[in-house]
């Protein structure tokens, strides 16, 4: 078991959660099956911060945002501004690199229906508290969706009501981060075109600018 601050992998700390990985577990025996952690530079200017691993994506791989529909745009974008070393992330092993980016989940393990009960976001939050804490400042946090949002500003210790969730609205954080906010690059977001990919471009120029 390796255990630190920012992240567990043989955390229980959720009945539900761990209950519904050894069943997912039992049914695909070959999936990663456990809480899935961040991918990325250690010591990174842009932190990404999804909702949770998909089934047969994060939960499957073992990497964030890797073997489902949502990665595709995410690592396409991140190739196209800098922050990655290949346009699409297919394994844990196929060498791609990040650079000066990490991505993480609000909640590292695979919900039931892909939906997290607040109790268990509060559970995952202080490993999220500490990947805040040791970022440096002038770093920029993307927050994918209003889940991941309430959850940096819970761990911040700020109340929600502080910063409104909105696509691209950016907020000032404690420590002299900055977040930035943008709708999730789900395929339901994706195929509605409520996010579309020159969307998702704006965002990350933004934050490529933030970041100079």
């Amino acid at each position: 078991m390796k255990t630190n601050d920012t992240f567990d992998e043989g955390c229980r700390l959720c009945p539900r959660l761990a209950t519904f990985l050894d069943e997912v577990g039992e049914k695909y025996p070959d999936y990663h099956a456990a809480p899935v952690s961040p991918f990325g530079d250690a010591d990174p200017g842009l932190l990404i911060v999804g909702l949770a691993p998909g089934m047969h994506g994060a939960n499957a791989t073992g990497r964030p945002f890797t073997g489902d529909f949502a990665g595709v745009m995410l690592y396409e974008t991140l190739y196209k501004f800098g922050f990655s070393t290949a346009p699409e992330s297919l394994s844990r092993d196929d060498g791609l690199r990040l650079l000066n980016c990490r991505i993480t989940n609000a909640v590292k393990c695979l919900p039931p229906q892909n939906k997290p009960e607040t109790s268990e976001i509060k559970s995952c939050n202080p490993y999220l508290a500490q990947e805040l804490h040791a970022l440096k400042r002038g770093s920029v946090v993307l927050a994918l969706g209003t889940i991941a949002h309430a959850a940096v500003l819970r761990a911040q210790e700020l109340k929600q009501a502080a910063c409104k969730f909105g696509h691209g609205a950016e907020h000032e954080l404690p420590g002299g981060l900055r977040m930035i906010d943008s709708y999730h690059c789900s395929r339901y977001n994706t195929q509605t075109k409520r996010l579309t990919e020159a969307m998702f471009h704006d965002i990350f120029a933004r934050a490529k600018e933030m970041l100079a």
